[in-house]
């Protein structure tokens, strides 16, 4: 016996509704995502000109935006976006940073 969904109108309304809410959560967390990058990098190219500071500080700066580019680029792949490299040219992502995607430092 094989187990259908019903057929008919009633069904479908309710259906349209969700996928519209999964699709405005998506979008929201791609936005939110992409803010964190963009202050992710902020902080390290302010770092990077404010001058001297400990490799430390400057090592956690790299590790937290290679942390949000992954999320960033997760999120996007969720949304069917699948080409990383507007990312990498749009938001002007460091080489460094970009290969440490991926990779978790101490916790």
């Amino acid at each position: 016996m094989t187990l259908r969904p019903p057929q008919g109108h009633a069904r479908a309304v309710p259906v349209v509704a969700l996928d519209y809410e999964i699709a405005q959560e998506q979008a929201s967390a791609l936005g939110r995502l992409g803010r964190a990058l963009e202050a992710a990098l902020a902080a390290l190219a302010e770092h990077d000109t404010a001058g001297p500071a400990t490799d430390v500080h400057r090592k956690q700066l790299v590790q937290q935006a290679s942390e949000a580019l992954w999320r960033f680029i997760v999120q996007r792949e969720a949304c069917g976006l699948r080409d990383p490299r507007p990312v990498i040219r749009d938001y002007r992502v460091p080489a460094e940073v970009y290969a440490r995607i991926g990779a978790h430092g101490p916790r």
